[in-house]
């Protein structure tokens, strides 16, 4: 026995007398159509047991496939494992929802020849990229080879692509400058890494590594521009509680012997107060600790971190506005973030005994 035909839109065409795209339009809404023939076209739909046209069938007419790709940084585990993406993630989702867009999670290629990337082949109507380095950046030239509008977060947009970035070589000054009127003058830093596959570990006071993250290079330049050498530089290898302590008992048992750590994140400061903990150094008594990023840490409590905030799911919502922005053929906005500076128990004048 045959199976059953599935009815088509033609089908549904026929049975209600009108051309084939009045049904399209009734269905779509996408141009004028009477109350009245929308609701002959639905009719003859529902007599026909017809459940309207498929998402693959409509993406194909119009040629979008109402898909936005987003470039992930680390691997997807690590990312989300970050308080301050996870709220970046959700303005961006929940906004784009909005629009009828959906998200596919991208990982970030590494430029590698024989590299099989989704970025080269998975339908997609725009991008973010939520990292982007200093330049040879792999996701910037694939998305550019396939004329796919994107926005980057925290980094420089290249020509025709949004960009919504923070001003975090300033902020990070301001922690710099904190630090020296509490008469702090040997100053460390833990950075964030400054790409994938790095190791934990001691770097040179003057180190800037040639091809960055824009977040670690604006964070390290701060320290030039506050007229500061660190006195200890350690690269964390991932931004995680764990690699925060292991860079803390290496910027802490250092010889330069820091009375104050400037980390790149809430999470990699938090990690220096419990290797300071460790180490049976208080927090801000014997060593000042600050953080990047303002999240909600109540593990640390009552401590609160002297930090930077910035409002991720803000962040995220933004992002979503320059992908419309592209959509419609717009030219993209450059879009600054707020950030705020505040004051926790984390950092105190300096020990004149350290």
């Amino acid at each position: 026995m045959a199976a059953k035909r599935r009815p088509t839109m033609a089908d549904v065409a026929a049975r209600a007398g009108v051309s084939l795209s009045t049904v399209s339009l009734a269905y779509s809404g996408a141009g004028p159509i009477s109350p009245e023939m929308k609701a002959r076209v639905e009719q003859a739909a529902l007599s026909l047991d017809y459940s309207g046209p498929s998402a693959q069938a409509r993406a194909l007419r119009s040629g979008r496939s109402h898909v936005v790709g987003v470039v992930i940084h680390d691997t997807f585990t690590l990312a989300f494992r970050s308080p301050y993406i996870l709220n970046v993630m959700d303005g961006l989702i929940s906004k784009l929802g909005d629009m009828g867009l959906g998200v596919l999670l991208i990982p970030n290629p590494t430029g590698d020849s024989d590299e099989k990337s989704l970025l080269d082949s998975a339908p997609m109507d725009a991008a973010v990229v939520f990292r982007v380095r200093d330049h040879d950046e792999p996701a910037v030239e694939k998305l550019r080879k396939r004329s796919v509008p994107f926005v980057v977060m925290d980094g420089d947009a290249p020509a025709g692509a949004g960009q919504v970035s923070i001003d975090d070589a300033s902020s990070t000054v301001q922690l710099i400058e904190h630090l020296q009127s509490l008469g702090h003058e040997r100053i460390g830093t833990i950075t964030l890494p400054h790409a994938p596959g790095v190791e934990t570990g001691l770097r040179s006071p003057n180190y800037m590594p040639k091809s960055a993250w824009a977040p670690m290079h604006n964070r390290l330049e701060a320290f030039r521009l506050a007229g500061v050498e660190p006195c200890v530089v350690v690269e964390a290898r991932e931004t995680m509680v764990a690699e925060g302590i292991a860079a803390g008992h290496l910027a802490l048992t250092h010889e330069s012997a820091p009375t104050a750590i400037v980390a790149q994140s809430d999470i990699l400061a938090a990690g220096a107060v419990l290797a300071a903990r460790e180490l049976d150094l208080k927090v801000p008594q014997d060593v000042s600790i600050t953080g990047f990023d303002g999240i909600d840490i109540p593990w640390l409590a009552p401590l609160e971190l002297t930090t930077v905030i910035q409002d991720g799911v803000a962040k995220g919502d933004a992002l979503a506005s320059e992908v419309q922005e592209l959509l419609d053929g717009e030219t993209p906005s450059q879009i600054w973030m707020p950030l705020e500076f505040r004051q926790g128990t984390s950092t105190g004048p300096v020990n004149p005994e350290r």
